[in-house]
């Protein structure tokens, strides 16, 4: 028999069904002759079980997202294959449990009904009328409900027979907690390439070319894209721009704010309750037994939260004259009103008048005057531009009428140099194929430009006589790290014999208790797994990308498999693991199931379902 878990699990499925027939979806029945989509074994699927299974799903996807779920797009999304095989697989367990004969009596039945939430009164109690309008509200009758819930209670008490005893062996556990949770204690120091004491020899031209063919990846020119472009920027054509000075002045004028900036200062303000508080705090100040901070702090407040910034006389107040009459950074002046409330004043800083003329501030604003003159000249040019390329005007010949620059550049993912660092220029540069028009296109500073890709270069192996240089480079690099390499294993006869890294030169680094997946800043890749790997008292030798690293393992350290906190982790770990080996036993049986029984497809009685969506 099933257990109440199981129940209540039923129970709320159940009432989510009811929720979403009393909307709406429940109400629609597939009619006709023919109400199977399919049959499994001698078990026939319902047409209306799947309309309701898929309805449910697109709801769910609406509530989640948002977003209205036509047929099309649950089709694109792979969901009414989804609803059809869970739809199918539940079918083929219950083929299986009537087969096996397994069933549940009217009494069960009886119970697990009145049990459900969904069809309880206000009172708690089993509801007749509220049962009979649900099933009604879900397009059921209560023989197909009931027998719905038989099928429902048989099936899973299957399925808990299949799973029944499943569990995650101990050792198993142990193992994999030991494994993960295992430390090691080591020492390790750098040998960088500055201590290379070996002149490194000039190679020969066999090992070059052996250099070169064993690194291909090196000196291979990734894809190209050829591209000719004509580009104009407000720079090219402030030039030509004219700005009167009544104009430079009126601006000058309406930023006098900018430009005439009165003495400032950097202000906190602690504000009180009463004056009498804030007169005693300032005569704790006074005495010296009291600082300003620890005023904050008695007030619960952070410096922060007084912090005024830097203000100007008039926004102080009345307290304007006494804060900038204080001559020291730090000094204390109060009580003063407040709008908050008196409060004591802290000066922190002085922010002495910063006048700039006009003549000063000329330069300046005739470049910005100039410079949004030739962005709206540009502008007012693209419309112009867009209709001579609509014609058939090329790149050469917008360039020359417009007095563009006209340029070509080899393009590759990646290039952020001239007119490629314009985040819009290589977003186009990244799409556009050889069948494109080029068109204008405009950049972020008001600056337009066009495109035309020429020529598609795919990725190619430089000659060696092309990358000459960087063949002896890399060829050097590595011989240097070989070389350091050979004498960092030179000094562990030494560090075996009893010197230690530091006296040997080398900045030693104790690490302890670390584990697999703990990073070790300065160390190469693979350098936790080299560690784990050996044995304590060794030292060893690794490669890193510009130096080479000793380390010598000290101490293994097997995991506590008895502290409260691994025995906590390994319960969760074994429960988790069990549910999954559950889960996949469940599905092999069902997969089994279905193949024993056979499955037959209506395919007309599920498209016709599915055209009910559109």
């Amino acid at each position: 028999m099933a257990t109440g878990k199981t129940s209540r699990t039923f129970g709320w499925i159940l009432m989510g069904l009811v929720m979403v027939g009393l909307v709406g979806f429940g109400s629609t029945n597939f009619g006709g002759s023919v109400r199977s989509i399919a049959t499994v074994g001698d078990t026939e699927v319902d047409a209306n079980r799947y309309l309701r299974e898929l309805q449910s799903e697109m709801n769910a996807f609406q509530a989640e997202t948002g977003q209205r779920l036509t047929m099309e797009m649950a089709t694109g999304f792979g969901l009414d294959q989804q609803v059809l095989a869970r739809v199918i697989a539940t079918a083929a367990l219950e083929d299986e449990t009537a087969r096996l004969g397994i069933s549940v009596g009217d009494e069960e039945l009886r119970d697990r009904i009145v049990d459900i939430p969904a069809f309880k009164g206000v009172d708690g109690k089993f509801d007749r009328e509220g049962y009979t309008f649900a099933l009604e509200q879900s397009g059921l009758t209560a023989t197909e409900f009931e027998q719905s819930l038989r099928d429902e209670v048989s099936r899973q008490i299957l399925q808990a027979a299949v799973v029944n005893g499943v569990a995650t062996q101990p050792v198993y556990v142990d193992t994999l907690y030991g494994y993960a949770r295992e430390t090691r204690d080591f020492t390790w120091a750098t040998l960088p390439v500055a201590q290379l004491t070996t002149e490194v020899p000039a190679p020969t031209e066999a090992e070059l070319t052996a250099y070169y063919e064993a690194h291909p990846q090196d000196f291979t020119l990734p894809e190209t894209k050829v591209i000719t472009y004509a580009w104009m920027n407000p720079e090219d054509v402030i030039s030509t721009i004219t700005v009167d000075e009544a104009q430079i002045r009126a601006v000058y004028d309406e930023r006098a704010s900018e430009f005439l900036v009165p003495e400032r200062r950097m202000v906190e303000r602690l504000v009180f309750n009463t004056k009498d508080e804030a007169t005693a705090a300032m005569d704790a100040l006074s005495t010296g037994n009291q600082t300003f901070e620890g005023l904050v702090t008695g007030r619960n407040l952070q410096l922060a939260d007084i912090d005024l910034g830097d203000v100007s006389k008039d926004e102080l107040g009345s307290a304007g004259d006494a804060v900038f009459a204080l001559t020291e950074p730090g000094a204390v002046s109060g009580p003063h009103d407040s709008d908050l409330g008196p409060a004591l004043y802290r000066m922190n800083a002085i922010l002495e008048a910063r006048e700039t003329s006009f003549e000063d501030a000329r330069e300046e604003l005739h470049g910005e005057l100039a410079a949004d003159a030739a962005r709206r000249l540009i502008g007012d040019m693209v419309t112009e531009l867009d209709d001579q390329m609509a014609g058939g005007a090329t790149i050469e010949e917008i360039a020359k009428s417009h007095n563009m620059r006209l340029g070509t550049l080899n393009w590759t993912t990646g290039d952020s140099d001239g007119i490629a660092a314009y985040d819009a220029f290589r977003e186009v540069a990244e799409v556009v194929t050889t069948d494109d028009f080029p068109e204008i296109t405009l950049l972020e500073d008001g600056g337009v430009f066009a495109l035309r890709l020429d020529e598609l270069q795919a990725p190619r192996l430089q000659e060696q006589s092309e990358v000459g240089e960087a063949v002896q480079a890399g060829w050097e690099a590595e011989k240097r790290l070989e070389l350091l390499s050979e004498q960092a294993r030179g000094l562990v006869p030494q560090l075996e014999g009893g010197e230690t890294l530091s006296s040997l030169g080398l900045t030693e680094v104790v690490e302890g208790g670390l584990t697999r997946e703990a990073f070790v800043e300065g160390t190469p890749p693979g350098f936790m797994a080299d560690v784990f790997d050996m044995e304590p008292g060794n030292w060893r030798v690794m490669d890193a990308a510009d130096s080479v690293v000793l380390v010598r393992l000290d101490a293994v350290h097997a995991a506590d498999q008895d502290s409260d906190e691994a025995k906590a982790l390994k319960a969760n770990f074994a429960a988790g693991v069990a549910q999954e080996i559950a889960l996949d036993v469940e599905n092999a049986f069902a997969r089994a199931v279905q193949a024993r029984a056979g499955i037959e497809l209506n395919r007309a009685v599920i498209n016709a379902v599915n055209a009910q969506f559109q």
